[in-house]
């Protein structure tokens, strides 16, 4: 049976509107008709006013639920965190690995391609972040994981066979020609955890680097006379730039300067979410470190930022009130933005006439009060 979505203010093409009715059919939106239009024998889903957005995408999501990837990478493990971050209007993820073992990062891989065959709602495929890094900019990763990436490396992070494989390394530690073998091979490339100067980052850009992951946390800043990773990104018109809007991680004044450097349309939200989300326990292990929860963020004893304790509902949020942005473009850098980053934009990321019914309904605070994932909903508790 179809199902027809109306009394909501929708996200379309060109903004808000009302009086319209989303009709869904199987995994499908089927149509985009005035309310009075709705077919007979169609089932009608009240929103009672909410706003009715395209469903989040997180292209970092280390862990929720009290569920971390890098230590139990499984089915079951993927399964918990996306049902943690869907309550917060993440319909589709990409579980990340943090620097490890080859052998671990190749139970990712095979745990990932299982789930997405299983159909596990919104697993869009897999995020290696590491250990192809810097350990000058290692953040919270473990240096002795950290490695070169070699030929062993290359087949363990193309072994993806369904879904998108998004990698983050770090350029120098690398050669424009394996980064162009990647690109070659299916793979996203993001810069990130790397102290590149400007000149290696431009290399990288010109050899395929299409994004940069959380950017200004772990990687090379902006000075007077070297650009450093930070200056190559902001630069570069054609790159997408992951942001954590969460008051810590990087300064409110850094994100609205670095929003004027780009088009709007090239950053987008992430969380680098670990286990606490989604949780009332707010500490965890984390490759044998005590991390805590410290006012929204997460860190390790000395004080390092150990990812974060955001979800997709409250950057949305985060993004209007700090980076004074509208609800629309907040919105799509939350849906639009990285489904075209991942490739996915002719999928998801829009309400549209043919897209995958992957939406989220919020009320005015960006509370989700309902949500779909390829046309299946899951009333948010």
């Amino acid at each position: 049976m179809a199902s027809a979505l109306l009394n909501g203010r929708m996200l379309l093409a060109d903004g808000f509107a009302a009086g319209r009715a989303v009709l869904v059919e199987g995994e499908r939106i089927a149509a985009i008709l005035p309310e009075a239009e709705i077919p007979a024998g169609a089932r009608r889903i009240d929103l009672d006013g909410a706003m009715l957005a395209p469903g989040f995408i997180d292209v970092q999501v280390n862990g929720g639920g009290g569920a971390l990837f890098n230590d139990a990478p499984t089915v079951e493990t993927i399964a918990t965190i996306g049902a943690a971050h869907r309550r917060f209007g993440t319909t589709g993820f990409l579980p990340t690995l943090i620097s490890d073992d080859l052998s671990v990062v190749r139970e990712a891989v095979r745990a990932v391609d299982a789930a997405i065959e299983a159909g596990v709602p919104g697993v869009l495929g897999i995020h290696i972040e590491g250990p192809y890094l810097n350990s000058s900019r290692k953040g919270i990763h473990d240096s002795s994981k950290i490695r070169e990436l070699d030929d062993a490396g290359f087949e363990t992070i193309t072994g993806l066979r369904h879904g998108r494989t998004l990698v983050t390394l770090a350029p120098e530690r690398t050669t424009p020609a394996m980064i162009r073998r990647l690109v070659a091979a299916g793979l996203i490339v993001s810069a990130g955890h790397t102290n590149g100067r400007y000149e290696d980052i431009r290399a990288a850009l010109d050899a395929g680097v299409t994004g940069f992951t959380h950017l200004f946390n772990a990687m090379s800043p902006l000075t007077s006379r070297e650009p450093g990773a930070v200056g190559a990104a902001l630069e570069d018109p054609e790159s997408w730039c992951g942001l954590i809007v969460d008051g810590r991680h990087i300064s409110p004044v850094t994100m609205r300067l670095a929003l004027r450097c780009k088009p709007l349309d090239r950053f987008m939200l992430v969380t680098d979410a670990m286990p606490s989300v989604g949780m009332a326990e707010k500490s965890f292990r984390l490759q044998g470190q005590e991390i805590r929860v410290e006012d929204g963020v997460c860190v390790t004893a000395d004080g390092t930022l150990a990812g974060s304790d955001l979800d997709m509902a409250g950057a949305v949020r985060n993004a209007v009130a700090m980076l004074g942005l509208d609800a629309e473009a907040a919105l799509r850098m939350a849906s639009a933005h990285p489904a075209r980053f991942l490739r996915l934009d002719g999928e998801l990321g829009a309400i549209a006439p043919g897209m995958r019914a992957s939406m989220v309904a919020l009320n005015e605070d960006f509370a989700v009060v309902r949500s779909w994932i390829d046309g299946i909903e899951a009333v948010s508790s």
